[in-house]
């Protein structure tokens, strides 16, 4: 296994476990027209710890890659909330809510570079 794939996998396993952690920190940026939020905020949280473990195996690395970028691209809308709503988020700067949303496009390209390609 690459250094990568293993730093992708320990990446999404981490974040998913904070969505278990600290599930309001992520509420808190779901878009307001979405129900269910901590549901959803579950769900997220188990489908990264699902694509960063599947990453970490050769035999399901490919499928795991295609999962992580459905689900980046499924939570996107939460980085363009964030970006749309920047006085509901103060501490941090809006450059920064504005960078999040070319960032997931990275993000994107890692997934298919590391466990696709």
């Amino acid at each position: 296994m690459s250094l990568a794939r293993a730093v992708l996998g320990a990446s999404f396993i981490t974040t998913g476990l904070l969505h278990f952690a600290r599930p309001r920190l992520y509420e808190a940026i779901m878009p307001r027209y979405l129900p269910a939020h901590r549901e959803l905020v579950l769900a997220s949280g188990v489908a990264e710890l699902a694509g960063g473990a599947g990453v970490l195996h050769p035999k399901t690395r490919r499928a795991a890659g295609w999962w992580l970028i459905a689900t980046l691209v499924g939570v996107f809308p939460a980085n363009v909330e964030m970006a749309v709503h920047p006085e509901r988020f103060r501490r941090i700067p809006k450059s920064l809510l504005y960078a999040r949303l070319p960032l997931q496009g990275a993000m994107i390209a890692l997934v298919w570079k590391t466990a696709l390609r």
